[in-house]
């Protein structure tokens, strides 16, 4: 196995964070592969990475004070989804299916957050529960935006409702956000959602039956003057009084799944008191999610199946290469938090 797998590789990594993520990525064109390439465990697949795509959490998790250095080796490369081809995978056992996880089998997912080798590198290793083989008719760049996004709207929406249900997304034209859309109309659910107004038109060209744009309304009004919504989920984590006053427009017993957020001191102290503080005691009054991905095989074929049948698309917002600084462009991208759907990076050619 050893002779097919090269002992170094280009990938992006950073050694501190100062400044922003995206002022100290650098291009090592000699890194080395993960430690165990060449000794991979029985849930373990080694990839190479043809396509990545970023998430906030990319960042986020890297630039937290203190933490994000204890939490994450250095030197790292960022990211979590790719869309790839397998290398090689950890030998079988009796509890891991080693489903169509051949070398040269096209595959897609997202790796386990935090890590240290992330897919802006030419290879990683993926669990299995977040590597799944890629079905006919998905491309390699579409399914690589599926990872973080589309699993995260997933295990959102999709346990929580019921065709019929009335949903309200807070954020629709991000990732998350425009998954969320899709997946909701696909389980048959009537979708409200806010955004920006140069976004109207896109959400509603995702599904969406009503659009607030937050720009000139007040979001928590206009949902008050609409039918009581049978799931809340909030991208974007403002503004505050969505979570605080939504029990005056959802069902009793209406879950409220946030995904988005800030790390300042304010962000977390709210988010921290609608987690903790009972209603009783004059917190709120719906109960509150807060949600992390977590891998899953099946929900990221089921996911990809939709895709293959036109139910449910990527929107891709710009697209970077591996060479003239596409990663560090993507992440300031990214940070603008004026991506329409995906940023994408080929890392290389398949």
């Amino acid at each position: 196995m050893s002779s097919s797998i090269p002992t170094t590789m280009k990938a992006w990594q950073f050694s501190q964070t100062t400044g922003g993520i995206e002022k100290n990525l650098k291009l090592n064109n000699t890194a080395p592969l993960p430690p165990n390439a060449n000794s991979l465990a029985a849930d373990q697949v080694l990839v190479q990475v043809l396509s990545s795509t970023l998430n906030p959490v990319d960042y986020k998790f890297a630039q937290l004070p203190i933490l994000g250095n204890l939490i994450i080796k250095k030197p790292a490369s960022p990211a979590l989804d790719f869309a790839g081809r397998v290398v090689a995978s950890g030998a079988n056992s009796k509890k891991v299916s080693t489903e169509d996880l051949k070398p040269g089998q096209l595959v897609f997912g997202k790796l386990d957050a935090p890590t240290q080798y992330g897919t802006l590198a030419e290879y990683t290793i993926a669990p299995r529960s977040g590597c799944v083989p890629l079905p006919q008719g998905v491309s390699l760049d579409d399914a690589a935006c599926i990872g973080t996004a589309a699993l995260t709207a997933y295990q959102c929406i999709v346990p929580n409702i019921k065709s019929g249900d009335r949903v309200f997304i807070n954020g629709g034209s991000g990732g998350v956000g425009s998954f969320g859309i899709q997946l909701a109309k696909v389980k048959g659910c009537y979708v409200a959602t806010s955004c920006s107004s140069v976004n109207v038109e896109l959400c509603k060209s995702l599904g969406a039956d009503q659009v607030i744009d937050y720009k000139s309304k007040d979001i928590v009004a206009e949902l008050k003057k609409m039918q009581k919504f049978d799931l809340i989920v909030d991208n974007v984590g403002t503004p505050s009084e969505l979570y605080w006053q939504c029990h005056d427009f959802t069902h009793t017993g209406t879950k409220y799944v946030q995904v988005g957020g800030g790390l300042s001191l304010g962000e977390i102290y709210n988010l921290l008191s609608r987690m903790m503080w009972p209603g009783f005691l004059g917190g709120g009054k719906r109960p509150f999610q807060f949600l992390g991905a977590a891998n899953n095989s099946d929900h990221l074929k089921e996911i990809a199946g939709w895709m293959a049948q036109g139910k449910v698309k990527a929107l891709i917002d710009e697209v970077y290469g591996m060479e003239d600084k596409g990663p560090i462009r993507a992440f300031e991208r990214l940070k603008t938090g004026r991506a329409k759907g995906k940023i994408l990076v080929k890392v290389a050619e398949p």
